[in-house]
This record gives structure tokens, sequence and C-alpha cells, in this order.
């Protein structure tokens, strides 16, 4: 089973990322069991999204305490929330951010960093900072563990149907081309 947490601030649509992502997983042939998180419910504070997907049936329906991987669609909300609670070991985590890796810290679990400065491309397509759509094909490329043929068509079937879908294709494709992928070796102690 892998186990992913998505952590953005109100209004950027963390919730709905993790619906269209569950969708697409559905649509590959994955058990997904998604649950959203509102918390204060109001623009610009913290939320979480989860989601849960495997080969086989999901009978696990608790709160998701230790994810495999962190998608972060805020470059801010590490500030506001620790986004690497629970993390495994070997963790992927994906982050928007104008910062290159060496300006980053995180936990030794992380062995996988996929890095997206999605604001600026949700500037240009949407006028606004909205990064979702830019950060699931960010998380497609990360990961391998989603195509971008399932998310396109998760999107299609969305909300997006006829306001905003081709800047929605558009995100999501200039999310994952505008990824850069990091593994990380860390030395093993002395």
């Amino acid at each position: 089973m892998f186990e992913v947490r998505i952590h953005g601030r109100g209004g950027q649509g963390a919730v709905m990322a993790g619906g269209i992502l569950a969708a697409a997983l559905a649509q590959e042939g994955k058990h997904v069991i998604a649950i959203p998180s509102f918390g204060f419910e109001r623009r610009g504070a913290p939320v979480a999204s989860y989601l849960r997907f495997d080969e086989r049936e999901i009978r696990q329906m608790t709160n998701i305490y230790h994810p495999d991987c962190v998608l972060c669609i805020d470059p801010t909300v590490g500030r506001a929330a620790n986004i690497f609670e629970g993390i495994k070991e070997h963790a992927v985590w994906v982050q928007s951010t104008a910062k290159p890796l060496a300006e980053l810290q995180f936990p030794d679990q992380i062995a996988t960093v996929g890095l997206c400065d999605a604001v600026p491309i949700a500037l240009d397509i949407f006028r606004r900072s909205i990064t979702n759509t830019i950060m699931l094909g960010a998380f497609a490329k990360a990961t391998g563990m989603v195509t971008l043929d399932g998310l396109r068509a998760a999107i299609q079937e969305s909300d997006f149907r006829d306001a905003g879908l081709r800047q929605n294709m558009e995100a999501l494709e200039r999310g994952f081309n505008e990824t850069t992928v990091h593994r990380i070796e860390r030395k093993a102690a002395a």
C-alpha cells in the first residue's frame, strides 16, 4: 500500500487534487481511498488531504499518519505545518518551490525529491497561484505511480469539464515537464 499526504492552503485545491489523483489511480486499476481534511476551512489556512492506494482491496479506513509521499502544493505551508511529520523511510517529497535542492532542508527519510516552481506557472496560466494540477504533474514525474494519461482522463471528468479544462491540461503538462527529480544518496554513519 502507498500512502500520500497532500499539503496546501485553503483555496489552492489540495482536496480537489486528492480527488483527481484518486480518480486517475482508480481508472488505472488501483484500489484507492481518498480522505479529505478541511480543518479551518478558510482561504489561506493550512489544509491537508490524504490518499492511499494499492493493487489489492484496501480495508484500512484510518487516517494516514506515516505517509510514503508528501506532496506540498504551496511553497510556504511548511512554515505553518510540519509537512514531514511521521514520514516513512525512503519517502518521496514533491514540493512547489523556487529554491534549488541545496537550499532545502528535509529529513533523512527522504529518498526522492521532486521540485517544481509551480507558482509562476500558475500565474502564467491562471493569473492566480492555484497550483494543484501543476503539482499533480510533478507527482506523476517524481513517483511514476500514475500516468499523465490517467491524470488527463480524471481532469476531463472533473469539475473542469467546461471552465478551465484547457488551462488545467496545460498546467498538468507543464508541472510534469518542469519538475526536476533528485534521488538522495545518504552516507552511512561511520
